[in-house]
This record gives structure tokens, sequence and C-alpha cells, in this order.
């Protein structure tokens, strides 16, 4: 990739990139790995040009097709909770690829990353920027049906980029004893919800954070 292209200029260069990231930080994001990622990581490559000059704001952005590019407040905090709570981050699941911005986080903070979308098109031009960025302990599928990839788990760790309207059994289940999923739930009023799976690997603890706001979960491929 073009280096100019990668660092930016103006509106997408570094300087605006570290202004994002000293109002995450004092937004209350802390942990200063996933904040150094961030900053290295350009918002810009995972957006239409038209909406480039927008990279470095603190809002959600669209992709087409209906979808959006997390805020990156809630990319932090989303990615700083999984962090701070998984046992261990040695295999992941990122459930709904978008753009790949949020992948691009996580597959610089964990070991190996498997992510499923349901949109053909947006996986495509995310597997295009994560090769580009030289990115390659992501696996990626368009999900067919159902939620996850049960054939790679259980997993440490599983991040949801789309809300349902109340926690699927097919993600839990997929969690490795003491793992944790990090999930917005909701219709008309979204949370955060952090789940874990006890050590027995047949329980479940629910914690219910700030009120947030992501398209919906859902199945069916859209080629």
């Amino acid at each position: 990739m073009d280096r100019l292209k990668r660092e930016g200029l103006g509106m997408t260069s570094q300087r605006t990139r570290n202004r994002l990231i000293q109002r995450l930080r004092e937004g209350g994001i802390q942990n200063e790995e996933v904040l150094e990622v961030m900053a290295s990581t350009p918002r810009h490559l995972f957006l239409d040009e038209a909406l480039a000059i927008r990279a470095y704001e603190d809002t959600s952005l669209p992709i087409g097709y209906g979808q959006t590019i997390s805020q990156p407040y809630i990319v932090a905090r989303m990615t700083e909770l999984l962090l701070s709570r998984a046992k261990s981050l040695h295999r992941v699941l990122e459930v709904g690829t978008g753009s790949g911005y949020q992948t691009a986080i996580l597959a610089r903070l964990v070991e190996h990353l498997c992510s499923v979308e349901r949109i053909a098109p947006l996986l495509g031009q995310a597997r295009s920027r994560l090769r580009e960025l030289g990115i390659y302990n992501v696996e990626t599928k368009v999900s067919s049906e159902g939620f996850g990839w049960p054939e790679k788990g259980p997993f440490d760790a599983i991040l949801t980029a789309a809300a349902p309207s109340s926690i699927p059994m097919e993600l839990k289940e997929q969690l490795a004893p003491e793992g944790v999923l990090v999930i917005p739930v909701g219709t008309e009023r979204q949370f955060l919800t952090l789940v874990t799976r006890r050590e027995d690997s047949d329980r479940f603890e629910v914690e219910r954070l700030e009120p947030v706001r992501f398209v919906p979960l859902l199945s069916g491929v859209i080629r």
C-alpha cells in the first residue's frame, strides 16, 4: 500500500488521528494498548473516499447495505472490555466483520481471530483492506445461517458488532469455560452486555452495562 495513502493527509493525517485518541482517553478509555493500536490503524481506509475526511470524528458512519462502521469510542470500549475480562485471547470470534475496522483492531491484540459476516460484498472489501495492512491472523467467512462459527469454537472471547433482541444461546454455547461475550442487546433500547461462561461450563453470568445503538443482528446472506 502507498505510504502516503496509509498515513493520510489533512483530515486523515496522524495528527488528526492523535486528537481522536486524546478524546477517547478523556472519555474514559484507559487501556493504553487499545489506544496505541487505534492510533496506528488508519480508519480512513475502511470508508469510501467521500467519507474519509470524517474518519476521525467520534461517530458511526455508513458503509453501505444499511450497515455502519462503529463509533471509535464504542470500538475502544468493547475492545477494552474484552481484553480486561477474558482469561485468554488465543482464539477469538467477531460476529459482524462489516468494514473490517474492528477486525483490524482486534487482530493486533489477539492470537487468532475468526470473523463472520452475512453481507458478502462487505466481507470482500474487508478482506482486501486487511491484506493491504498486512494482517494475516484473521480467518473469515460469509455466514450462511445462525450466529457465530461453531466449527471453530470454543472461543476464549466473542465480540458482536450488531444487536440481537436477546442474547443468542448459539453464541453462549460457543464460549469456552470462563470465556466472555461482549454484545449489544435490545431493540428500541439497547445495552452493552457482558456474558461470562462459568468454569463449570453450564452457567452464564450476565452484566448489563451502558446504553448503546447498533444495527440489528440478522441471519441470512446477502450476495
